[in-house]
């Protein structure tokens, strides 16, 4: 196997909050980035997401632990010219008074010193030629305001290719898109993933998207990392709670009304993610879990290798309960925990 580009050992993100207080965003996230294979991060609003990738685009420093580049501590220019993220919002990542040539060229000047007009002209167009803005010459010279959200995401990714990066980190990059255009945008991300061999992380509230680009899923909830592993046997075999809660409430055509009832009967007994000023201790996810033990409640559970670069951090599989987690669903758990009245 490749060795990691980008990797992510223990790393903690916390930030203050009013005199004495902490937020504590990220907890020990230990992350690794292949070249040639895309990543998913998955986990609902909050979970620690965005922030992570800010730490390993070298926005936030860590609080603890550390992010080696090629196995090296650094940053800097260097830094920035290997790894690039991308943003959320196409809407809000590019300068409104200036044309798409000037956002590519200011790339290719800063980071690769090309000044000659005729070969920046040249690699302009290459870059939108490879981000399916054809002909490239239509759009060169247009304004931000002039292009589709699709297209304003196609020259964002255009500026990072621009610096010729070995590491992409994608921030939600589709979820402020058209529906119609996202299956294009997880093309593109997969093609340059083959073309050019880049590491990819792929962060997305969307296990279905996450399921059809990735090669690996992992799992965040509350600033921890929960569950990982190859993305069939993540998806098809879940280890977590949370990733089974996941996986069953993302949508599915070919549920009936009977058995979409069923799954979603108790929903609006989950409850709320915890605050990360004052996350519960143990599991975070244990004041809404139905398999919660007193353990849960006291301790981290520790992390379980389920084979084949599956991994949990779940107690059920050191108290011999993991078959529970198999053979139920999520909603018909809830049902079943000790002290829930039974509607007449």
């Amino acid at each position: 196997m490749s060795e990691p580009v980008l990797e992510a050992r223990a790393v903690a993100k916390h930030f203050p909050m009013g005199r004495h207080g902490v937020v504590r965003a990220v907890e020990d996230a230990t992350l690794a980035l292949l070249p040639g294979r895309i990543v998913a991060l998955v986990g609902e609003s909050g979970s620690g997401k965005t922030t992570l990738a800010r730490v390993l685009a070298r926005f936030y420093p860590p609080t603890s632990g550390e992010v080696l580049l090629h196995g090296q501590s650094s940053g800097g220019r260097d830094y920035h010219g290997d790894v690039q993220l991308i943003f959320q919002d196409p809407f809000g990542s590019l300068n409104p008074l200036h044309r798409v040539r000037y956002n590519l060229e200011r790339a290719l000047r800063l980071h690769h010193g090309t000044r000659d007009k005729r070969e920046l002209e040249r690699q302009v167009l290459e870059l939108l030629e490879r981000v399916s803005l054809t002909p490239a010459r239509d759009y060169v010279d247009k304004f931000p305001h002039e292009l589709s959200g699709g297209q304003r995401q196609r020259v964002v990714i255009a500026r990072a290719l621009a610096v010729r990066p070995k590491v992409l980190l994608g921030d939600e990059p589709i979820s402020m898109l058209d529906v119609s255009i996202r299956l294009d945008m997880l093309n593109l991300l997969a093609r340059l993933r083959d073309e050019d061999g880049l590491a990819l992380l792929y962060i997305t509230h969307d296990i279905a998207g996450a399921r059809y680009l990735c090669d690996d899923i992992v799992v965040m909830y509350a600033g921890r990392m929960i569950e990982g592993g190859p993305k069939e046997e993540v998806i098809a075999r879940p280890r977590h709670p949370y990733t089974k809660l996941l996986i069953e409430s993302s949508p599915d055509p070919d549920r009936g009304e009977d058995e979409r009832a069923a799954l979603f009967a108790d929903a609006d007994e989950l409850g709320e993610p915890p605050s990360l000023a004052n996350p519960p201790a143990g599991c975070r996810f244990h004041p809404r879990c139905p398999f919660a033990m007193p353990e849960c409640e006291q301790s981290p559970p520790p992390r379980t290798e389920l084979g084949g670069g599956h991994w949990a951090h779940c107690w059920l599989h050191h108290k011999g309960r993991a078959g529970e987690l198999a053979s139920t669903t999520h909603a018909a758990a809830m049902a079943r925990r000790p002290g829930k009245e039974k509607a007449p």
